[in-house]
């Protein structure tokens, strides 16, 4: 008898052993650079509506296969029919992304987007999220893309998000920092609205934030989940003559519920190619 019982017992000591250990999940963001119609310099000179050149795509797909993450979220990713061509070449390059969302927000031209290796349980977007600036509402340019994804620990909360880019036409707004607070705070209250006890959810922000760690705009993403782990990484890495590198663009700020394995920026020569950005990708446990 004590024989045929030693199969069962071992299975629920794997079972057990699985339940303890978790799920192990690669999560990266990554802003692909206008990978869209756009005025852009190219090898043959300055062009108007030009396409991301074929190298910087070859560059781009060579990149996000060596990722091999679970969960890819994307920044400046064009519409529909460029974000279709991104994971047909990826499949035939031996990556297939079955699941795949694109948040077509106030921003005509760039949007979020994020792949997935498995289906989501839910998606939201949020879109037409409205702050104050200057005495009048404006909107987050980009919107908010949720998704959750469920795992033998209970959901996983994944927000992305590509705050408003440095440049500016206002001079009573440098470098577009008030209206980043905005889309910051905007952005903050809905996840608190979503997730209003973070110390207990499976919770990660990332995206672009065009704003280091110490910024207003990252601060007030990231002061209200106390009881998270901040994590943040350099990932710009446009230089200029006697110029430090850009400073902590890119985050990934997540709850202490997530077990933190590994992070790490994606350096490469072919990454260069590829983007004005290096992606940020983290090996995550979900327990």
């Amino acid at each position: 008898m004590a024989r045929r019982k030693l199969p069962a017992l071992l299975l629920v000591f794997v079972i057990g052993a699985v339940a303890v250990r978790g799920e192990s999940w690669t999560i990266a963001t990554y802003n692909v650079e206008n990978y869209v119609a756009t005025n852009r310099m190219t090898d043959a000179g300055y062009r108007q509506d030009y396409p991301k050149p074929e190298a910087q795509k070859r560059a781009l797909r060579q990149v996000i296969l060596a990722l091999q993450a679970d969960v890819l979220l994307l920044q400046e990713m064009g519409g529909e029919a460029y974000f279709a061509e991104l994971r047909r070449d990826l499949k035939q390059a031996g990556l297939d992304y079955p699941f795949a969302v694109l948040l077509e927000a106030d921003d005509p031209d760039r949007h979020v987007a994020l792949l997935a290796k498995r289906p989501a349980a839910s998606i939201v977007r949020h879109t037409g999220i409205e702050f104050p600036y200057f005495g009048k509402n404006e909107r987050v340019k980009r919107g908010l893309l949720e998704a959750r994804f469920e795992t033998s620990a209970g959901p996983l909360v994944v927000f992305g998000l590509h705050l408003k880019s440095r440049f500016t036409d206002r001079p009573d707004d440098p470098k577009s920092a008030k209206r980043r607070i905005g889309e910051a705070s905007a952005i903050r209250d809905i996840i608190l609205q979503r997730c209003p006890n973070p110390a207990a959810t499976h919770l990660l922000v990332l995206g672009d934030f065009n704003d280091w760690t110490h910024g207003l705009a990252s601060q007030l993403l990231c002061a209200h989940f106390k009881s998270a782990d901040i994590r943040t990484q350099l990932s710009r890495f446009r230089t200029y003559p006697g110029l430090l590198p850009l400073l902590h663009l890119d985050h990934m700020y997540f709850d202490s519920a997530l077990k933190l394995e590994r992070l790490r920026l994606y350096k490469s020569r072919t990454a260069l190619i590829a983007s004005d950005h290096l992606p940020l990708i983290a090996d995550f446990v979900v327990q």
